[in-house]
Parts: C-alpha cells; structure tokens; sequence
C-alpha cells in the first residue's frame, strides 16, 4: 500500500516511524514550511521533516493545497491512503478524493469531544480523567469524519500538555498499522459522530498562560499543567514576568479569601 503521510510537530514522528517499521510504503512527506525561529530569525525545519530525512523519503514543504499545480503534484505520488497526523492545514475537497482508501487523521482526543486545533491542552482544563486518540475518516469539516477506531487513556495528575501528547503520540503510533490494514481489508466499518455530543477547541494564544490568583486553586493547578510547555503559566510580580514551572493544589481547607 502506498502511504503520503502529512504531519508537522512531534507528535507525527512516532506514527511516520511506526509505519515504515511495519512495512507500509511511505511514497512522500508533506509538512508544514520552515520557519524562522530564535533570536537570529534563521529558517528551522518541522520536527517531522528532520525525521523523514533521516529515513531518506521525499519531503515537500507546500505553503497551501489550495492551488491546481499542489494537488496535480501530490496526485503524482498515486497514494492509496494519505495519513495525517497534525499537519497544520485544512484539506481542500480536491486532495481528499485522490487516494482510493481516503484520508486518515489521528486526532488526540475521543471524538467528538474537542476537536480542533488543541484538544490535549482542553482536556486537561476541563479536569478530564480519561482522553484517549482518534482515528478516522476525513471530510470537509473540522474533525467531523466517520471513525475508524478509538483508544483510550488515563489522564495522570501529574500529566502536562507535553508529557499527555507524547503518550498519545505512542499510543497512535502502536495501533495506527492494524487500523490500515483492517480498513483496506473492508473489516472495519466506520461510524458517524454524534453531532449532539460535539465540542470545540481554539487555537491557544500566549496570553492565556497569564494567572489570575482569583481563580480556585484546582484551576491554576490544571492550568500550569495546560499551558506547560508553550505558552507556558505566569504571573507578574515587581514588574517582572515569572514563570509557574508547576502547581499542586493542596487539600487542606483555607480561611483565606481565594486570591
């Protein structure tokens, strides 16, 4: 089976090697431009393109899919499947009807509870106990497509956006094989989401990190745990800005006023 896969941050790289580990053809890798990063402004490539390198396979970085020229270029690679793992842009019709077997998303959450852009980051504010990774079907909506399969886990309080994500990484990576191979074999039939019990989630901005001592002491907790590593929580104090590295919220009961 021929496999493009699509994918940008860390969180791609153990699906992309588990499946040349088992043997699937990966015909190509799209990820996201470089991007100049640090203080020096100079060019940084993807995480993901540095892992397609050092396995040798054809790397393309488009800046939209949206143009003729993209998707006759990408309809050149003749993927029976492209697999997507956090690519970083929307999936225009034209490109979800090449392959014969579809477009297949990992997405870190039990949909159709937060989808969108960061749903890690979500369920650990929401004071989730239980999240798990999504493989599905793509279509034009944002995370709306039929699913394939579904794993769950445990949220340790201990758990932060970086730590949670690379669980979830590995546990995508694990199962995602067995879900192509069942799903090419007609063994799997997917299953519509519940649009009654869909949740969205929004991109995160740097200021949301910012604490506010007003707020319960469980909710500061979950979110320097959210917010860890990027944008990262803080206060100010002395005019200074100060980070929160971590929190644990204590259970003895307090006379104080919260804040």
């Amino acid at each position: 089976m021929r496999i493009l896969f699509m994918g940008t941050p860390e969180f791609a790289i153990a699906p992309l090697e588990h499946l040349i580990l088992n043997q699937f053809k990966i015909v190509a890798v799209y990820t996201q431009p470089d991007r100049a990063a640090g203080r020096g402004r100079s060019l940084v490539p993807p995480p993901v393109k540095k892992a397609a390198l050092t396995f040798h396979l054809p790397v393309v970085q488009p800046t939209s899919l949206k143009e003729a020229e993209a998707v006759a270029k990408l309809a050149e690679f003749h993927p029976d499947a492209i697999v997507v793992a956090a690519f970083g842009q929307i999936l225009p019709q034209s490109i979800l009807d090449i392959p014969r077997y579809g477009c297949i998303n990992i997405h870190p959450s039990l949909l159709p509870r937060f989808r969108g852009s960061s749903p890690v980051v979500a369920a650990i504010l929401a004071g989730d106990e239980v999240t798990g990774v999504t493989i599905m079907l793509m279509d034009r909506g944002m995370d709306t497509g039929p699913i394939l399969a579904q794993k769950t886990l445990a949220i340790s309080p201990q758990d932060t956006t970086g730590s949670l994500t690379a669980k979830l990484s590995q546990m995508a990576a694990k199962f995602l094989p067995e879900v192509l191979l069942r799903w090419t074999r007609g063994e799997i039939t997917p299953q519509p989401q519940n649009e009654a019990e869909a949740t969205y989630t929004a991109p995160i901005t740097k200021e949301q990190g910012g604490i506010d001592w007003k707020w319960s002491a469980v909710e500061i907790w979950r979110r320097v745990r959210a917010f860890q590593p990027w944008p990262g929580a803080y206060t100010r104090w002395g005019g200074r800005r100060l980070e929160i590295i971590e929190a644990v919220p204590l259970p003895e009961e307090s006379s104080f006023a919260t804040g």
